[in-house]
């Protein structure tokens, strides 16, 4: 953290557009501060996107639209004053029922809004919104870490406002309400999935009386939709040491509400004194090592890093006792395929292929370890690659993740043999040009030269033919194809 006095803070705010802004807020009489997120990375040295300004006056008015009284004043009104200050290069949209502005300049993106104070019904999560002072707002803000402002007006341009010692909180890098935690939570109960995932992604501690509410309120967080919860999810997701929010989420109680398929992978059970081991904390150490692996391509790693959180979760289902194996989970991941389409639909997550790239890596992801523990062949590589596609470099990355023996040796030598696994795929790769590569006989040729209508058969002699090149008895030609596939077919007392 920086320890960021007066001057630094008037360097950092040293640019055209907060400059803009300050003289736009002193010619309309208004006062505007920058508060929030942008304020907080300011000094964790965080680069932060989104700016966020609240806007201040006392002669503001309001409409009123049911419950809650909508501001259609000062924020606005900067906005559409500073738009008008930059010139044709800038965009100004204006929200009206939200009572907010955004302005864009120069690949920057700055939100303005009225102060405002916020009240809630117990059975609702929707506010009564009222004009406030910059004192009010700030009360509403989730964390204290957030609830930091800083004066753009030029008469105290660059002045810092730290209501709830957040600054001291950032130091001792705490996640700690600026008000009651049960009301804060209670109110918003997103903000518990916001207090995690900001735990999460900056490695903070969450304070104990704010730890005691996420407990005391983890059931209200079923009247948030699920499209909000899984955007802060995906958020932990993608942090760079994700078990640090799983572990928060099982710690209150969450986990078992919004995805109880990683919940119930908790805990060991030992019979004659043989145990498997705890899958929850397995599953979690995969997701670190993919995050660890991915850093350099976060975003678009965000559906490896689901399947490294979903690879496991049909060993709940698949777990059985074996009096000369011990514990056994024998097609846990057929099992756990056939929940994601479930778990993605409940989850409004997208139910297209990404969801089938994330069944293919939970379904295939033994595979490679099943062809390192044997003699790595040209035909289980070649089946394997085939059935991977452009996917085979993710499911090696999910492969090796997987790898979480504490046994150094043992660890040592599964990484060796998917060293040479993925060796042979490169020398397959430049011999036989896998990613174009299609059969030589298709349904429909069969169905022609045999007088055969659709039906199973014609799949079996497909399928043939394709497992006769991947195993490299058969040439990858038309001509060799074809004659298997008479071969076959005569095998199989059709002609």
């Amino acid at each position: 953290m920086l320890h960021l006095n007066n001057n630094d803070l008037l360097q950092l705010l040293d640019k055209p557009m907060f400059h803009r802004i300050s003289e736009t807020a002193d010619e309309l009489g208004l006062e505007c501060y920058v508060v929030g997120g942008y304020v907080r990375d300011l000094f964790l040295e965080r680069h932060s996107k989104d700016i966020d300004c609240v806007v201040v006056d006392p002669d503001t008015t309001y409409k009123k639209a049911g419950e809650t009284t909508i501001n259609v004043g000062p924020g606005i009104r900067l906005a559409k004053a500073l738009g008008k200050k930059l010139g044709r290069h800038a965009n100004v949209s204006v929200f009206k029922n939200f009572g907010t502005a955004q302005v864009k300049w120069r690949g920057e993106e700055v939100e303005f809004v009225g102060a405002r104070r916020e009240s809630y019904a117990r059975d609702s999560r929707k506010p009564i919104v009222e004009d406030g002072t910059l004192e009010d707002d700030l009360d509403r803000r989730d964390f204290t870490i957030n609830a930091l402002a800083i004066q753009l007006n030029s008469k105290s341009f660059g002045h810092l406002i730290d209501r709830f010692e957040g600054l001291l909180d950032m130091e001792d890098r705490i996640i700690a309400t600026p008000l009651d935690p049960d009301i804060t939570f209670s109110d918003d109960p997103l903000r518990m999935m916001r207090c995690i995932r900001f735990s999460c992604q900056l490695n903070f501690r969450i304070e104990d009386e704010t730890q005691a509410a996420l407990c005391r309120n983890a059931e209200r967080i079923k009247i948030i939709s699920q499209e909000r919860i899984i955007d802060e999810l995906n958020k932990i997701i993608l942090s760079p040491i994700p078990s640090i929010g799983f572990i928060e989420l099982d710690r209150c109680g969450l986990l078992e509400i919004i995805l109880p398929e990683i919940a119930a992978l908790r805990g060991t059970e030992t019979r004659n004194g043989r145990a498997h081991k705890d899958n929850f904390f397995h599953t979690l150490e995969v997701l670190d090592n993919i995050a660890r692996s991915t850093v350099d391509r976060k975003e678009e790693s965000l559906f490896l890093r689901w399947a490294a959180l979903l690879h496991d979760i049909g060993k709940p289902r698949s777990k059985r006792w074996d009096d000369s194996l011990g514990w056994t989970f024998h097609n846990h991941n057929f099992i756990g395929q056939k929940m994601i389409k479930n778990l993605f639909r409940r989850m409004k997550l997208p139910l297209d292929e990404r969801m089938a790239y994330v069944e293919k890596l939970v379904v295939m992801h033994m595979r490679p370890q099943a062809i390192a523990d044997e003699e790595v062949t040209d035909s289980a590589v070649r089946r394997m690659l085939f059935e991977a596609g452009n996917d085979i470099d993710d499911l090696m990355t999910l492969c090796e993740a997987d790898i979480t023996s504490k046994n150094q040796i043992r660890k040592k030598r599964f990484l060796d043999n998917f060293r040479l696994v993925r060796e042979k795929i490169i020398d397959l790769q430049a011999r036989d040009n896998y990613r174009t590569w299609t059969n030589p006989i298709t349904g429909e040729e069969i169905m022609q030269v045999l007088n055969l209508p659709p039906c199973r058969e014609v799949g079996l002699l497909k399928q043939a033919v394709k497992d006769a090149i991947w195993e490299s008895r058969i040439p990858s030609d038309h001509e060799a194809a074809f004659s298997f596939m008479m071969e076959e077919a005569k095998r199989m007392g059709i002609v």
